[in-house]
């Protein structure tokens, strides 16, 4: 089963790839690796999940924020190879999660992208990754994702 067709299995569609909100691109590649700049959850161009995870949002918001972001992601990526079947691997996931004080629980939000991933590239979206808490992100949202992949 293809990548395209495990989404629609999964009741999933991508999102029309959002635009760049500040000065950079949406995805830059070198070689084979394409570097995806961070993406935050908006869905049908309206942000989702906006405030500090632990205080303002749970963790059970802010892992469906990164499945959103992760959703992003694969949109970009879609975009800039014309198919998710050419993603070769999944090399590196950073999630930032907007963290109300003493919140330590990021792992568990940035398994929402982490578990797409493996759900839609299944060995392919396996990946390293970090999971870094921060006080602030753009427009208030509650998580942001960024990824590295490599392309065949």
């Amino acid at each position: 089963m293809s990548a395209e067709e495990r989404l629609s299995a999964l009741g999933l569609t991508l999102p029309e790839p959002p635009q760049p909100v500040g000065s950079y691109v949406r995805a830059r590649r070198t070689g084979n690796l394409i570097f995806v700049s961070g993406m935050v959850p908006i869905l049908e161009g309206k942000l989702k999940y906006k405030g500090k995870v632990g205080a303002d949002l749970s963790i059970e918001d802010g892992y469906e924020a990164a499945r959103i972001c992760a959703l992003n992601i694969l949109s970009v990526l879609k975009a800039e190879i014309g198919s998710l079947n050419h993603i070769v691997q999944m090399v590196r996931v950073g999630g930032f999660v907007r963290s109300a004080d003493g919140f330590t629980d990021q792992p568990k939000v940035i398994n929402g992208a982490s578990d797409l991933f493996a759900e839609i590239l299944q060995e392919r979206g396996m990946h390293a990754r970090a999971a870094v808490g921060v006080n602030e992100l753009p427009l208030g949202c509650g998580v942001e994702v960024e990824a590295i992949v490599e392309v065949g």
